[in-house]
């Protein structure tokens, strides 16, 4: 499930009250340890750990640290030749339905930038699929990112295609780390 705003096209984090560019890194997690106190207890919509046995997870978090800004849980799906994100969503202090002053702006498109390039190093030239939390984010990322709604598994359900993904990646910068926790 997909449950982010595209709220600005910033090649970097922007911090929302002081309008600060702020570098960002890709992480992979897999430890299910680290990943159990993502929960939808506390705003994280899901149980992360549970999503570690059939994903890759990947953090978006401020350069130099591990504070995490979004979550995308990938998995191939060479069936399909596409990569499915199963879950994404970014921090509760960055979800504009949770917190009326959020802190970063930009994390959503980061989030699907770093499912673009998973799709890419998967093969499958960018193409990927999910399923959107409800009808209006649907729209959102058909008028965004140009998704197309396919609705075949899910009444949400919609893909980006090659050409739009690669769009996406050039918009967002993040440096990808050999580190995993």
């Amino acid at each position: 499930m997909i449950n982010v705003m595209i709220d600005e096209f910033t090649p970097c984090l922007k911090d929302s009250r002081t309008g600060e560019l702020v570098q960002t890194e890709v992480i992979q997690i897999k430890r299910k340890s680290f990943l159990k106190k993502y929960n939808a207890r506390n705003g994280w919509y899901t149980n992360w750990a549970e999503l570690a046995n059939e994903n890759e997870i990947f953090a978006l978090v401020v350069e130099g640290s591990v504070d995490i800004q979004g979550l995308v849980a990938v998995a191939p799906n060479y069936d399909m030749k596409a990569l499915y994100i199963t879950w994404m969503c970014t921090s509760p202090d960055n979800n504009k339905l949770l917190n009326d002053n959020i802190k970063y702006l930009g994390v959503g498109g980061h989030l699907f930038a770093i499912a673009a390039k998973k799709s890419v190093d998967n093969g499958f030239d960018g193409y990927l699929y999910g399923f959107a939390a409800n009808q209006e984010l649907l729209k959102h990322y058909i008028t965004v990112f140009n998704a197309e709604s396919i609705g075949i598994l899910h009444p949400y359900q919609f893909a980006i295609d090659e050409t739009n993904a690669l769009e996406i990646m050039e918009v967002y910068d993040y440096e990808w780390t050999d580190e995993k926790i």
